[in-house]
């Protein structure tokens, strides 16, 4: 596979307001386990593999086991994520798919597990990952 264009060269300033969104999130009050499962699965979803590679390189550092990551595509199935993390990976699948749209059900469930401000930090790092699947996907930016 070949790059496309690599736009932090390009466009520096653009990448630059898209890292402003990741020190504002690294500066949450959200778990970091929790971002990085957000990021794995909307990852997952969208086939951004320079993302998964990344994303499942830092969930291993942070402590993630390498059966949880395995299983997070199937996390339905299975019983290793909590109430509150299946509450978000639910959430960050909806946010990704958006075109079927967020069920009340689904941000009703999230919102009981977090206040205001830990929500719309969850959000913002569901809609992060998802731009930075895109940007990775349409340059091809390359793995390795």
């Amino acid at each position: 596979m070949e790059s496309r264009i690599n736009i932090q060269k390009v466009e520096p300033a653009a990448y630059q307001a898209m890292f402003g969104l990741e020190k504002y999130l690294s500066t949450s009050k959200v778990d970091p386990i929790l971002l990085e499962l957000i990021k794995m699965r909307a990852s997952q979803i969208n086939g951004c593999a320079f993302c998964l590679n990344m994303h499942s390189a830092d969930a291993r550092k942070i402590g993630e086991t390498e059966q949880r990551l395995y299983l997070l595509s199937a996390w339905r199935e299975t019983n290793l994520f909590t109430e509150k993390e299946q509450a978000v990976i639910a959430l960050t699948e909806e946010v990704t798919l958006i075109t079927n749209h967020v069920s009340d059900a689904t941000y009703q469930k999230a919102a009981g597990f977090f206040n205001e401000n830990e929500l719309a930090q969850i959000i913002m790092a569901i809609v992060t990952i998802n731009a930075w699947n895109r940007i990775a996907i349409t340059s091809k930016t390359i793995v390795g």
